[in-house]
């Protein structure tokens, strides 16, 4: 299945590869030494001074590096550490989602994906696929817009109103295809409706003949921290069969927001 550029795989070529890991040397340079300068960075990394000095500077751009006053040493940011508080915050739950994810799969020979939130959009961090030849395309890292996914819709729809403007705020409503909602008071409508019917739809309104089912997942304190999804291309996509894949969708749910800590999960108990 196509999509657009925007959001698709892009070539990446030796340069990328070599910067993306000169930007990493460079930070665990970092947190391995404190407060460190240019030019001990650029011995110990066997890196030019000017290329050690415009990744950091780029670094300290972006607020996770920081340059003392008045000296050449520098050392990480909190950001850094709230980086990595963040995965702490949920360490099991793509190991808690695999089983019951492989068994939704295998009742429905579709793809199943699980994402969750990441500046405003979503982000798919583990993905079971179709046993179909024909299926959707996708891949464990790819981003894609909240306002016209299954995912991004539940996570938004049962999120804290004051976060979800916040997020909205930085979300571009882009249209990619005709049922695209480009509007974000049509799109606050959506959520309505989606956190009524208890689930999440993608009418093909991101992908060419692709339709998804999602429905979130709940953390110890009722708050969504992922959605997972049901992807099939249109022509499999059957209008009597979403009720039983919405029952196997919320049991799924159930079980991985249980195992988070989840005691009292928002979505009606699946038939």
């Amino acid at each position: 299945m196509s999509t657009d550029d925007d959001y698709s795989d892009s070539k990446q070529g030796p340069e990328s590869v070599a910067a993306v890991l000169k930007v990493f040397a460079i930070l665990n340079a970092l947190g391995e030494k404190g407060d460190i300068g240019i030019s001990e960075l650029s011995v110990r990394l066997a890196m030019p001074k000017a290329t050690v000095y415009r990744f950091l500077q780029t670094m300290k751009t972006l607020g996770y590096v920081r340059q003392e006053p008045d000296s050449e040493r520098y050392g990480l940011t909190l950001r850094m550490f709230e980086l990595g508080a963040r995965s702490l915050a949920h360490p099991d739950l793509v190991e808690l989602a695999k089983h019951p994810m492989q068994l939704l799969a295998d009742l429905t020979g579709e793809t199943v994906h699980l994402g969750t939130l990441i500046d405003s959009e979503i982000i798919y961090v583990h993905k079971v696929d179709s046993k179909h030849m024909l299926g959707m395309y996708s891949r464990i890292g790819r981003r894609a817009p909240i306002h016209c996914t299954a995912i991004g819709k539940v996570l938004m729809a049962w999120e804290h109103p004051a976060r979800r403007d916040r997020i909205l705020d930085g979300a571009s409503f882009t249209k990619f295809r005709d049922n695209t909602i480009t509007d974000r008071q049509a799109f606050l409508a959506e959520l309505e409706r989606t956190r009524a019917q208890g689930y999440g739809e993608d009418r093909e309104e991101f992908d060419d003949h692709i339709r998804c089912l999602a429905v979130p997942i709940f953390d110890r304190l009722g708050l969504p921290v992922a959605g997972m999804s049901v992807s099939f291309p249109s022509f499999r996509f059957a209008a009597a069969n979403i009720p039983e894949v919405l029952a196997e969708l919320t049991r799924a749910s159930r079980e991985i927001s249980e195992r988070l800590g989840c005691q009292q999960h928002p979505l009606k108990s699946a038939a």
